[in-house]
């Protein structure tokens, strides 16, 4: 089940041989040949099979897939093309157009984020249709956590943008030249306190730029 790249398996090899992983993917074995999981198995490391670990230059945080058919498809926030805009990603837009003065693309298709060095990693890889967090703490997280860590020890600098009390938790694994920037989730339920307004794709890409690398187009 691990559709990788040669890159990602280098770096990861030694966690995928670890007990906590050969037991997840039991799990996953039996979850996908009896249940209907999302996203399909080729797409679980999509995150990752889209963007070469040196090439990271930023990282989005989020829990775990989307749940309804067809929405999930391994980036964190992200839906396939003519798929409609999930609560969370409408309100993502709105601050992109708002804080850069753009237009975003009619598209919640985020791939084209992750080819330009955004890293979109949900710390729960899949789930069952229909039911949030039901493939929390079979082992996904212990994975998740420590890809965190090592883009949290990258030399080059590498922004982390932390939305919501989940993501900032993992805070304590950046080291100091990274840049940190901490909001609200852009849920309807949280983006009111400060999501909106937190200006952070235009912070990002001053700081990408200040440190000679090519800023995100948020579009």
């Amino acid at each position: 089940m691990i559709k990788i790249t040669k890159n990602w398996y280098e770096l990861l090899k030694e966690e995928f041989a670890k007990d906590y992983f050969i037991s997840l993917q039991n799990f996953l074995k039996q979850e996908y040949s009896t249940r209907i999981i999302y996203p399909k198995e080729e797409n679980i490391f999509n995150a990752l099979n889209y963007l070469p670990f040196e090439k990271i230059k930023v990282v989005i945080i989020g829990q775990d897939p989307y749940h309804g058919e067809g929405q999930a498809q391994g980036l964190s926030f992200s839906v396939p093309d003519n798929f409609p805009f999930p609560p969370s990603l409408v309100n993502i837009f709105k601050e992109i157009e708002s804080d850069l003065n753009i237009k975003c693309k009619n598209s919640g298709n985020l791939i084209r984020w992750a080819k330009q060095g955004v890293l979109l990693l949900n710390t729960v890889l899949t789930v069952r249709q229909g039911q949030a967090n039901s493939h929390k703490d079979k082992g996904w997280e212990k994975l998740t956590s420590k890809i965190i860590q090592m883009v949290g020890k990258k030399k080059e600098p590498v922004v982390f943008l932390l939305w919501g009390s989940f993501a900032q938790s993992f805070e304590p694994y950046i080291e100091k030249q990274h840049l940190v920037l901490k909001a609200p989730h852009p849920s309807p339920l949280s983006a009111y306190r400060g999501f909106f307004g937190c200006k952070h794709f235009s912070k990002c890409n001053d700081f990408l730029i200040k440190n000679g690398e090519e800023p995100i187009d948020w579009s």
